[in-house]
C-alpha cells in the first residue's frame, strides 16, 4: 500500500472519536487493522484498506466494505499491527486504537514500534503519544512539558533542555528508565547512540512531533 499522504492506522482497541478525528486531520488516509474496521464503520468512516487475517471483523461490517479494500494476511506469526506496518509505505503513520485495553496487546505494540524499520509511527490515545526516537531529534514543546523515556533495549544518549539530563546514563528495560522528565526550555534536543528508546509525551505535542518526524 503506497500513499503520498500520511496514514491513520486504526486498531480494534479503544479509539475515542475525538482522537481519531484529530489523527485524520494530520494523516487523512485511513487503514484499519482487522477489527479496527468495526471502529471505523461505527463512526461513519470508510477505510481505504482493511488489513489482517480478518478473524476479528464481523460479517455485517465486512459487508459494508468493498471487497477490493480487504487485504487478507493469514500468517499467525505477527500481530495485525505488525502486518499493517509491514505493508504501509507512507510519510508517517498515526496509530489509534493500540494503547490501553489489554496489557499484552499494548506491550506488543511497543515491541513492534521498536523493531519497525519503515516510516515513522506515532501511537496515540486520548492522553498520550508514543514513538521510537530517531538518532537526533529537536522538538519545540514549550517549558514544563512531560517527556518520559522508556528503553526497549540497552541504549544511551544525550539531551539538551531537560530537567534531568540523560548523558552518561545506561538505560535498559530492566534497569534505568526515564519516566516523567520535564522540558525546561522552549525546545529540547535528544540524541540517541542507538535504537530502542521510546518517547512518551502529552497528546498536545502531536502537531510538533508530526512536524519533526515527517516534515
Amino acid at each position: 500500500m503506497h500513499f503520498s499522504e500520511k496514514v491513520t492506522l486504526l486498531g480494534a482497541g479503544r479509539a475515542e472519536t475525538g482522537v481519531l478525528t484529530e489523527a485524520l486531520m494530520f494523516a487523512p488516509r485511513l487503514v484499519a487493522a482487522d477489527g479496527g474496521a468495526k471502529n471505523a464503520v461505527k463512526i461513519g468512516q470508510m477505510p481505504d484498506f482493511v488489513v489482517g487475517d480478518l478473524d476479528s471483523v464481523d460479517a455485517r461490517t465486512l459487508a459494508k466494505i468493498p471487497a477490493d479494500r480487504l487485504i487478507r494476511v493469514t500468517e499467525q506469526e505477527s500481530t495485525d499491527f505488525e502486518k499493517c506496518l509491514s505493508l504501509i509505505d507512507a510519510p508517517l503513520i498515526l496509530a489509534v486504537g493500540f494503547l490501553g485495553g489489554r496489557i499484552d496487546h499494548q506491550l506488543a505494540s511497543f515491541n513492534a514500534l521498536t523493531r519497525h524499520e519503515g516510516p515513522p509511527v506515532i501511537l496515540l490515545n486520548a492522553r498520550d503519544l508514543c514513538f521510537h526516537l530517531p538518532s537526533d531529534l529537536t522538538l519545540r514543546l514549550g517549558a514544563g512539558t512531560r517527556v518520559s523515556l522508556f528503553p526497549m533495549a540497552p541504549v544511551t544518549g544525550r539531551s539538551d533542555g531537560l530537567k534531568w539530563p540523560i548523558g552518561d546514563i545506561a538505560f535498559a528495560p530492566a534497569g534505568r528508565i526515564g519516566t516523567s522528565n520535564i522540558s525546561t526550555h522552549d525546545s529540547i534536543r535528544l540524541r540517541m547512540d542507538g535504537p530502542g528508546m521510546l518517547a512518551i509525551m502529552p497528546r498536545a505535542a502531536l502537531g510538533e512531533v508530526v512536524r519533526c518526524l515527517a516534515p
